[in-house]
Order: structure tokens, then C-alpha cells, then sequence
């Protein structure tokens, strides 16, 4: 791996994201007050994603990882600062655009699965597709994370390791151009998480799908193209991996 200090940005400040880039964050700073405390989620942070590429954004609990996934998927707006996605000004979306930005733009992945109990691996997909512009069709997307045996299958009869998988079909079956996961190997054991990851590495390998991983687990680190350190609402470090590791390789 090879470390280098993250540097600060100056360049398209307040315009669009530039060729090649997925999210272009500058300045963006993210205050919640309660009466009359203020708490700094993020401070003052710039970071750019690449189209196609697979981040992992390390950091202990309240360095404002959560925060800024939030921030990415539109599911909250900054205090202050700017986010593009591509020539898309987030920071003064309206709630519908927004709305329609996550619908047609994002896939969401978090630690628990948030299947529906009374229906199949497909039927759960299919919830996706029939809301999405062009959208794969659910055993596409499961036979994509390894689980095509598995179509009819409901919750109740599948391992922790294969919902998660469900999720992971569920979100990409709408064909985002952004794939967001929030540790979502976080409740899941060390053989069993592997399998989650290989299943996101391959959507990122075969679909193109920008994909940002957040998590506490620094073992994760080795499979992702540069890793954002986070602390006290700042990015510390961005490290580039030179080369990769598969998730099969991965040690914790």
C-alpha cells in the first residue's frame, strides 16, 4: 500500500464534478445542534470518488463516516459546502430530487438486511425493478452474488451471509451508477463476510458500479482501489492501493 497525505483540493470548487468523477465534496461541513450545542458531524472535508472505482472509508465510531454515506446518497444535505454528482448540484436539490436521485442513481447496502419476511430472494429483488428505469431482472441480480440456487427461497431459510447477499442484489438490480454499503459486514462472521465481499467486488468488476464500503474493520482495506481515513469528522489520510487483494485473501 502506498500512503500519501491527503491534500486539499482547490480545483472546481463550486461547479461540476470533472471527467471521470463520480462525487466532487469541497468544503462540505455537517452541524447538528441540540439547543444550544453544536456537534461537527464533518468538518470542512473535500474527497472525490471515481467513476468505477471501490473505496473503503475506515474510521472508529463518531469519525463521521455514517455522516458523510448519508451525505453521498442524498439522504441528508450538508451544513455548509458543496457536493456534485457528476453535473448534479446535491447541496440544492430539492427533497424531490433528491428523491429521484436515489431512486435512479444509488444502490444502498447496510449492516442489516431489511428483507421482507413473507416474500422469496426474487420477490425482494423484484420491489427494486418495479420502480427502476432499466432494471436487470431479479434472478440476473441474484444469480450476480451467487445466488441463483436460491430464487425461491424466503428469509427464514437462508444464513445471515445469503441476506445480506439478497440486499446486495436488491440494491444493484436498478443498475446504480453508485453502490453505498454501510458495514455491511458488520454483523456477519469472519468466513460468511468474506462471501459479502466477494459478491461487492464483483458487481464493482463486472458492472462498472462506483462503490464505497464504510467500516471499522481495517482488514477490509486491502481489496479496495484507496482507502479514506477518517477522524473527528476529517479525512486524515488517503492511502492507494497498489495492488489489490481478492476478499478471499482478506485477514481480520
Amino acid at each position: 500500500m502506498i500512503r500519501n497525505r491527503h491534500k486539499r483540493s482547490t480545483l472546481y470548487s463550486d461547479t461540476a464534478a470533472p471527467p471521470g468523477v463520480s462525487f466532487h465534496v469541497h468544503e462540505i461541513t455537517k452541524v447538528y445542534r441540540m439547543g444550544e450545542v453544536e456537534v461537527y458531524a464533518l468538518r470542512s472535508l473535500d474527497l472525490d470518488l471515481y467513476d468505477g472505482e471501490f473505496v473503503v472509508i475506515l474510521g472508529p465510531s463518531g469519525s463521521g463516516k455514517s455522516t458523510l454515506l448519508n451525505i453521498l446518497g442524498g439522504l441528508d444535505v450538508p451544513s455548509s459546502g458543496h457536493i456534485f454528482f457528476h453535473d448534479r448540484d446535491l447541496t440544492h436539490a430539492s427533497d424531490a430530487e433528491l428523491t429521484r436521485f436515489r431512486r435512479d442513481c444509488v444502490g444502498f447496502v447496510f449492516q442489516f438486511y431489511n428483507l421482507i419476511p413473507s416474500l422469496t430472494a426474487r420477490e425482494n429483488v423484484a420491489l427494486v425493478t418495479e420502480i427502476a428505469r432499466s432494471p436487470m431482472r431479479p434472478q440476473d441480480a441474484l444469480e450476480l452474488v451467487g445466488l441463483g440456487d436460491r430464487l425461491d427461497h424466503f428469509p427464514s431459510q437462508m444464513s445471515g451471509g445469503e441476506q445480506q447477499r439478497v440486499a446486495i442484489a436488491r440494491a444493484i438490480a436498478k443498475r446504480p451508477e453508485v453502490l453505498l454499503c454501510d458495514e455491511p459486514t458488520g454483523a456477519l462472521d469472519f468466513q460468511t463476510g468474506k462471501l459479502v465481499l466477494e459478491a461487492l467486488e464483483r458487481v464493482n468488476r463486472e458492472l462498472g458500479t462506483t462503490t464505497a464500503v464504510i467500516t471499522h474493520n481495517a482488514g477490509i482495506a486491502a481489496m479496495a482501489d484507496r482507502v479514506v481515513m477518517m477522524r473527528s469528522g476529517e479525512i486524515i489520510r488517503i492511502d492507494r492501493n497498489e495492488k489489490k487483494v481478492s476478499p478471499a485473501q482478506l485477514e481480520w
